[in-house]
């Protein structure tokens, strides 16, 4: 039976995006790179932030990265995050470069430190979408 309620966590899929949450899906996380410059970057979009060129390309990235800064939590009333709270939303710096929005799961908040290792994984949000999310390294 479907909910009437609105879901505030899911993504609008489109052709433009839809490579990187079929991957996420599978269990592989993307990026963009810039044929013309070199440069990572993300979010993923059609065109190079750095030199503008539209000639860029999907690839996997490693899914390591480190903590840059986080907040915790403690009140949101949108569905379903309230449920979900305490949670941490963190901005990581992946291992090939650009910075992502993103949570950390599987972490005691008090053992939170910007500049930790992370791994990412993924959580399952619908039969057909999974998040990138990240939780300590090792």
């Amino acid at each position: 039976m479907a909910s009437d309620t609105p879901r505030y966590d899911l993504p609008t899929l489109d052709d433009a995006s839809r490579p990187f949450w079929d991957a996420a899906n599978e269990g592989r996380l993307l990026a963009k790179r810039c044929r013309t410059c070199g440069e990572v970057h993300f979010y993923p979009r059609p065109f190079c932030p750095v030199c503008w060129s539209a000639d860029v390309e999907w690839f996997e990235v490693s899914g390591r990265a480190t903590l840059y800064t986080y907040s915790v939590v403690y009140q949101n009333d949108l569905p379903p995050f309230a449920a979900r709270v305490p949670y941490v939303a963190a901005i990581v710096d992946l291992e090939e470069g650009p910075r992502m929005m993103s949570n950390v799961v599987d972490c005691p908040l008090e053992q939170l430190e910007v500049g930790m290792a992370l791994q990412v994984t993924f959580h399952r949000a619908t039969d057909e979408l999974a998040f990138p999310v990240f939780s300590p390294a090792g």
